[in-house]
């Protein structure tokens, strides 16, 4: 009988291999052991033979492997800072970004490649046997080929960490994971909140209560389904992904049956971690966002223009997120019986956290005041109807903030302006203007008017 690897174990393993970054590595050394010991048998086996003296070709191939080791032990410390001046300038949340880079994991294990297949064939220069040609051309011209990927993996490592850079990866990945968990658009069919399971309200035949300490990162909703479905029963998911469980939290609930599914199964259903991912956490995207925000705008840091570039990921993911059918926590069979049921974060929750703490954080900047007016009013102007309120409580309270912030008339003034610059054009000015602020722009000839 054939052994099937846990839903589980697969996603452990999974996540290993994403967030390894000496995992390749490792594996390289091996792989150019035996990519060596291929090539000889292929020079043997034809009689390729070199003019190339065994001193030159020991100087050479010497010379290769010390500076691979070199190279190596330079990238593993330029991997090593750049991870931690992007914690401390950015967020410590971004350092799973940075190692599940598959350019940098590939760069390492070609270099860790180089340097081994050298060595073997520094190993094997004898003078009572011939230099070998295929593999000392290998590694002499591998080692080029490697002295360019340096060149590009160093300036790739400097721009990828830029806030600009960062940010835009996080809210790529965090447009993935919105379409991902919610996957409909809000349309006339999926509009209305899905209607109440009254089995819910029953008192549980079973509470399955968790084991291990760990936030939920994510869950496995076919094998679920497909268990609901044999054993006949409803399964609610307590917890919603990214919330931290304690040992002897509820896990699962179990209502109108199921009394034959293995506690033991049911808890290999879910993974817990010590960090949040992006797989099945769409709010996971904004927290690293806003994260990357709220400290720009620390005193200590004080660069009101990253909390700008965060908006801007900000704005799109929320409009995104806007346009998507939220209510996709109920899951049914093929007669339309609910069969299993989790949490999925609702519009107030995601426009709640993508401003609260700006707005917080950002009261005393004129640039961010300026950027979140800018997005709302947006937004307003842009998402269906229902999303609406919301967000016109968000600049309700947007303009209390600027009040209470800016004693000032004119400063107020500026504040009431939406750019989605921060500080930008012309446009904006003319705006203040109408509002009746006396402003001061560049004239054409570049005298002040």
């Amino acid at each position: 009988m054939i052994h099937q690897v846990s839903w589980l174990t697969r996603y452990r393993i999974r996540l290993f291999v994403r967030n390894s970054m000496w995992l390749f590595p490792a594996l390289s050394i091996p792989a150019g052991l035996v990519s060596l010991k291929l090539l000889l048998s292929i020079e043997t086996y034809f009689d390729w033979t070199t003019n190339v003296s065994l001193d030159t070709a020991r100087l050479v191939i010497s010379m290769v492997a010390s500076s691979m080791f070199t190279l190596i032990a330079l990238v593993c410390s330029a991997v090593l800072v750049a991870v931690q001046l992007a914690s401390a300038q950015l967020t410590p949340r971004i350092i799973a970004v940075v190692y599940r880079d598959p350019f940098r994991k590939m760069a390492l294990a070609l270099f860790t490649f180089t340097f081994t297949f050298s060595v073997g064939v520094l190993a094997r220069l004898e003078a009572s046997q011939p230099v070998p040609l295929l593999a000392g051309y290998v590694a002499a011209y591998g080692f080029l080929l490697n002295l360019a990927l340096l060149l590009v993996f160093v300036d790739g490592m400097g721009k990828s960490l830029r806030p600009s850079s960062a940010l835009r990866t996080v809210g790529l990945l965090g447009r993935e994971v919105v379409t991902a968990v919610y996957p409909h658009w809000l349309d006339e069919q999926h509009s209305a909140p899905p209607e109440p399971v009254k089995a819910l309200e029953k008192v549980p035949r079973r509470v399955i209560l968790n084991e291990v300490d760990g936030a939920l990162l994510m869950f496995d909703m076919k094998g679920l389904m497909w268990r609901a479905q044999r054993y006949n029963c409803l399964i609610e998911l307590v917890p919603e992904v990214g919330d931290f469980v304690a040992a002897g939290d509820p896990l699962f609930r179990i209502y109108e049956g199921g009394d034959r599914i293995s506690d033991e199964v049911l808890r290999g259903s879910v993974a817990l971690g010590h960090e949040r991912t992006l797989e099945q956490d769409p709010m996971f995207a904004f927290r690293v966002i806003v994260d990357i925000a709220s400290k720009a705008l620390s005193p200590a840091v004080n660069d009101p223009t990253t909390a700008v570039l965060a908006i801007d990921q900000i704005h799109h993911l929320l409009r995104l997120v806007g346009r998507r059918y939220l209510a996709e926590g109920h899951a049914a069979d093929a007669s339309g019986r609910v069969r299993f049921v989790h949490r999925t974060p609702n519009w107030e929750d995601f426009v709640r956290l993508a401003v609260t703490e700006i707005r917080q954080y950002g009261r005393d900047s004129i640039q961010v005041m300026r950027r979140l007016r800018a997005m709302l009013e947006n937004l307003i102007e842009t998402l269906p109807e229902i999303r609406v309120p919301l967000l016109r409580n968000e600049l309700d309270l947007l303009e209390c903030s600027s009040m209470r912030t800016f004693p000032d008339v004119a400063d107020r003034a500026l504040a009431a302006v939406s750019d989605l610059q921060g500080i930008g054009g012309s446009r904006v000015w003319r705006r203040a203007e109408v509002a009746g602020v006396e402003a001061v722009r560049p004239s054409s000839n570049g005298d002040e008017s």
